[in-house]
């Protein structure tokens, strides 16, 4: 058997060695501090969409049922966060992030995610940022920018906002053969995910999301005719590369989307998860104003080396590790 060989090629890990070092002299080049935090905390997502690794930390000479439950992170958003509020300026980290149950020829369980906070940038310019990066690295055109609601009035006919809950079930039992029950919201995601992603095969930011899928993103007017999440997505050949917001500072209202997202995931089944009461503290201390971006690395280096599949890019997806 050879399945002790990684799953990439040799010449191939040579070439993602290469991405990573632009992307380092990137933000060198830039002034943005590179950054270290935490992959276990005792807090954990909040988003009812994804599922983190939990595991136990049991201290030195410990009884077994002293043992800590710990989270493995999905993201370095909350302690990356916590730096800015404490005034690090502009930040950058990539690091290894987990997520349950994600496996598949674009997914592994245990992926590289690079994320970065630019105080004073609002979602627009961040754009700009990501796009230079995004560029350099693929050396493709600048990306076309697109509201979501044009996006949907141009692929699927359907004006976002004046169509009912009704007219979204029929078009999605329609285009997608879905016959289950859905949220507005969830009938948006599933035509969006299943009619537009794979469309946007020229490198596309998505941005203008309706408001009620704002996750941890400010709601602002200006960018679309109602007033909508400051969030944008980077598609490239079909595939979601980042996800960026203009970050909500507001205590209080972040405070109320967490225990929103608790009761979503009750409503789900699901078992309710600890806060990150850190953060919520430190956004009472004050976050600046400032816009961040994560985007995910493995997919990067596919797209830059025509891969197909993940675990051509990395060396031991979770099937060797």
């Amino acid at each position: 058997m050879n399945d002790w060989q990684p799953t990439a090629s040799i010449d191939n890990l040579r070439r993602r060695a290469a991405i990573i070092r632009q992307i380092r002299d990137f933000f060198e080049q830039r002034g943005v501090l590179e950054v270290d935090t935490p992959s276990l905390s005792p807090a954990a997502v909040s988003d009812p969409q994804l599922f983190p690794f939990v595991t136990s930390y049991l201290p030195e000479g410990a009884p077994a049922e002293a043992a800590q439950q710990l989270f493995l992170h999905t993201s370095p958003e909350y302690p990356m966060k916590r730096l800015l509020a404490a005034g690090s300026g502009a930040i950058w980290q990539l690091c290894k992030v987990y997520r349950n149950g994600e496996t598949g020829g674009r997914h592994n369980p245990e992926f590289s995610m690079l994320e970065w906070y630019q105080p004073g940038f609002d979602h627009h310019r961040l754009m700009d940022e990501l796009d230079e990066l995004v560029r350099l690295v693929l050396g493709t055109l600048p990306a076309r920018r697109v509201t979501y609601a044009a996006l949907c009035l141009e692929w699927l006919g359907l004006d976002i906002h004046s169509c009912s809950l009704q007219d979204l079930q029929a078009l999605g039992r329609e285009r997608c053969g879905f016959v289950g029950e859905l949220e507005r919201d969830g009938w948006l995601n599933l035509l969006f995910s299943h009619c537009i992603e794979p469309e946007l095969q020229a490198p596309t930011l998505v941005y203008a999301f309706p408001a009620s899928q704002a996750a941890l993103a400010r709601v602002v007017e200006g960018d679309d005719a109602v007033p909508s999440a400051a969030r944008f997505e980077l598609f490239v050949r079909g595939m979601e590369l980042a996800n960026g917001y203009f970050e909500l500072t507001d205590a209080g209202e972040q405070a109320r989307r967490f225990a929103a997202d608790q009761r979503q995931r009750e409503a789900m089944g699901l078992q309710a998860l600890p806060q990150d009461l850190r953060l919520l503290e430190a956004l009472r201390s004050g976050l600046p104003e400032c816009a961040g971006v994560a985007l995910g690395v493995d997919r990067l280096v596919m797209l830059a080396l025509g891969a197909e599949r993940i675990d051509q890019v990395m060396a031991f997806p979770l099937s060797r590790a």
